[in-house]
Order: structure tokens, then sequence, then C-alpha cells
């Protein structure tokens, strides 16, 4: 009646539904029962684009990535009447009165679908039913990351998708266009990765309490900018064992000089190693990198314990020297390099110096040889093997400068071939 029609135009709870709506005969349909609902899966097919990969994290060992995402199926209760065939687009508002798939990313961490100047929503409807829906997310994944050859290595990363409600019973997920299906825009580039590949695949993943489900991947390759840590890493530390190699052209009298030069070349590698770390993960196991950082300090280690053994050899033969020099007088002149021998300090003039109470390790061991009483049981061999070490030992002790000549030879040479076994190893 007239009245009804009058009322039912005060009733303000009542909203008139929109023209859209009414062309797509949305409020004579459930919605919320996916399209086919109690038959077969309905097939929805994926495309991605992926706009740029923001930031790589080794520290989080995850990924950023935006990219355009967008869903293929048919609902039969979408179709309109249209003289023309043409399809009608409509944004975000729409989305929430039909049925849409309830894609989502697995191992995500945090995601947001784009909302400046509105959101970035696109829903394309064609006369038979087909569905068109697009959206520009931005997402972060976690990217399970082998540093055992850093910073030589290779990532191999992937974003998955599936539906998270509906089983492989009522929903198929597949590429629309097979692996074509994933495209990537050819500006994309990254700092410190080279991207070697995109491809896609698909799989199955099974949960104890709900099933199989359908699960597609967007599998992509990076391979590490090595210059920069060439840069960084690798040349300061290069740099720092050659460095400490100069040691063994300085005066082995020069005390001050060869140990200050040692030191100061060990904490350097000390700074590099920790710099490196910080801005690494704390895995548990040894990376390339730790590989040639830690042989690199060990040669600057060694360099300094050269030293040291040079000096106590160099001490000890000068007081042998001195002692027979003054044995005569019972006291013994030094000059000014000698002098620094013992202290560390250069003297201008000559140094008179007590050496009586210096003891000689040398003579203490040859009176305590002498002291004692060789045993019947010793053999020939014994003392031929005794006397071969005390000529070695003599020959040390008389040519310990010979052991600056020969490290200069041998430590180049060692850490040559290992750079040689290290690169050909790693690269």
């Amino acid at each position: 009646s007239k009245r009804e029609i009058k009322m039912r135009k005060l009733d303000s709870t009542k909203v008139r539904p929109l023209k859209s709506e009414q062309l797509l005969h949305i409020e004579d349909h459930d919605f919320a029962l996916r399209p086919g609902f109690g038959g077969s899966p309905i097939p929805v097919g994926i495309d991605v684009q992926v706009e740029s990969i923001d930031s790589i994290s080794e520290v989080d060992m995850d990924f950023t990535m935006t990219l355009y995402l967008r869903h293929y199926w048919k609902d039969e209760r979408l179709s309109f009447r249209s003289n023309k065939n043409k399809s009608m687009t409509f944004d975000g508002r729409l989305i929430k009165k039909i049925w849409v798939p309830d894609v989502f990313f697995v191992h995500s961490k945090r995601s947001f679908i784009h909302d400046t100047t509105v959101e970035n929503i696109m829903l394309r409807v064609y006369p038979d039913g087909n569905v068109l829906f697009s959206l520009r997310i931005t997402v972060s994944a976690m990217c399970f990351m082998d540093f055992s050859r850093f910073p030589l290595d290779t990532q191999n990363c992937s974003l998955e998708l599936e539906s998270y409600a509906y089983n492989e019973d009522d929903l198929m997920l597949y590429w629309k266009h097979g692996n074509k299906s994933l495209s990537t825009d050819e500006h994309i580039s990254l700092s410190q990765f080279f991207i070697e590949e995109f491809s896609a695949s698909s799989g199955l993943a099974f949960y104890s309490s709900t099933g199989w489900y359908n699960r597609l991947f967007i599998n992509f390759a990076l391979r590490r900018h090595i210059f920069f840590f060439v840069l960084q890493s690798y040349f300061p530390a290069m740099l720092m064992v050659m460095l400490s190699w100069v040691s063994f052209w300085i005066d082995r009298r020069a005390v001050p000089a060869r140990v200050s030069l040692g030191i100061t070349t060990v904490l350097t590698m000390s700074t590099i190693m920790t710099g490196v770390s910080a801005s690494m993960p704390q895995v548990s196991y040894i990376k390339a990198v730790d590989v040639y950082l830690w042989i690199s300090f060990l040669f600057v280690f060694l360099s300094v314990i050269e030293y040291a053994a040079v000096n106590y050899l160099t001490t000890i033969e000068e007081r042998k020297q001195l002692k027979k020099r003054g044995k005569a007088s019972g006291m013994y002149s030094m000059d000014a390099v000698q002098a620094m021998a013992f202290d560390g300090c250069f003297h201008d003039t000559d140094v008179d110096m007590d050496l009586s109470s210096f003891p000689d390790p040398c003579e203490e061991n040859e009176t305590r040889a002498s002291q004692t009483n060789i045993s019947n049981a010793d053999t020939p061999r014994l003392k031929r093997k005794r006397s071969l070490k005390g000529n070695v030992g003599r020959i040390i002790l008389q040519n310990n400068h010979v052991i600056d000549t020969y490290s200069r030879i041998i430590f180049p040479s060692v850490y040559i071939v290992f750079n040689f076994f290290y690169w050909g190893l790693y690269i």
C-alpha cells in the first residue's frame, strides 16, 4: 500500500543499495559462501608483478618486497547483462560485500596494503562472472640464509602464498600463466646483491589439523657483490699483514720500533674483525670471512712472536760475547747498541755495566752439565744426539739474525699460497 511504501522511505535503518550492487545482484546471494559451495574446488589463478625489493637484512634474516598481487576466478553470482560485453571496474569499497580468496603470505613478519591516496585495490568484473582482483602490497618475510660462505655467498629466498581457510578440497591455487605469471620491473637493483633469477613454482603444504593446502612460491636468488667487502675487510687485512712484515727489515736491536709496530698491527686486526662481526647475525658456525680474518690475524701475531724469539736469542748471544771479553777485568764495557739489547733504550755514550748480577743461562747450563756425572748407561747414540742438539743450538745463537732473513721469504710465500687456495675454494 502507499502507506507501507512511505514508511519504508522514512525508515533510516535500511540503506538503499548502490547502483553497482543492483547491477551485480549482490543482495540476491549469500557471498559468505564460496562460489560453487559443496561442489568441486574453485580454481583461483594468481599472477604477480614484483615492483621492487626494498631491503635485505642479514641480521634479521628477512627481506621486504613490494608487489602487485592479482587473483583470477569465476563467480557466476556476479554475472550481468552487457550489450557491449564490457567489464565493470570497482574500488575497494565493494570488496567487503562479495567473496574474495583469502590468500596470505606464509612466514611473513609484516605486510600492508598501500592506501595513498586511497587503498590500492582494484576489482574488475566481466559479464560472464569472471573476476580480477588486484592489490598493491608491501610484505616483509623470512629468508633462511646460510652465511658459511659470507661474503662470497648466494642466498635463495622465497615468498610463499597460500589460502588460510580453504584447503585443496575447496580452493585450488595455481599460477595463471605458468612460468610467465611472475614478472619483474626492469629497474630492480640492490646495493649489496645482484638478482640472478626469479622463478615461480607450486607445491602442497600439510597441516595435521586441517589437511592439505595449495601453496605457490616466488623464488629468487641473490648473489652478493663482493667489491664492498674487499674494500672494507679484505684489503685492510692484507695491508695489516704486509705492514707486520716491515718488522723483519728493522734492526733486531731496535726493540721499541719492532714491538710497537707488532702491537699496532695486532690491535688494528682486532678492530677489523670486531667491525665485521658487529654487522652480522650471531651464528654458531664459521663464515668464510672469519677464516680469512683469523688467518691474517695469525700471521700478524706470528710476526710478533718471531721478533720475541730473535730478541731473546740476540740477548743471550751478546751476553755470552761480552762475558768472554771481560773475563780478565771482571767488568764489561758495552757500547750503545749492546746496552740497548738489555734495557731497550738507546745510549749516546758507551755504557759500563756490571753483569755479575745477570745470570748467564748458557754458563749455568754448562756448569750444571759439567757437575753432572754421566751415567754409564748412556750409549754413543745418545751422546751423538746431544752433541747434534748442542751444535744446532750454537748455530742458532751465533746466527740469530738469519731468522729475520728467512722470515722475509717464508711469511710472504705462505700468505700468497693461503690467498691462492682461499679464493680458489670460495669463488
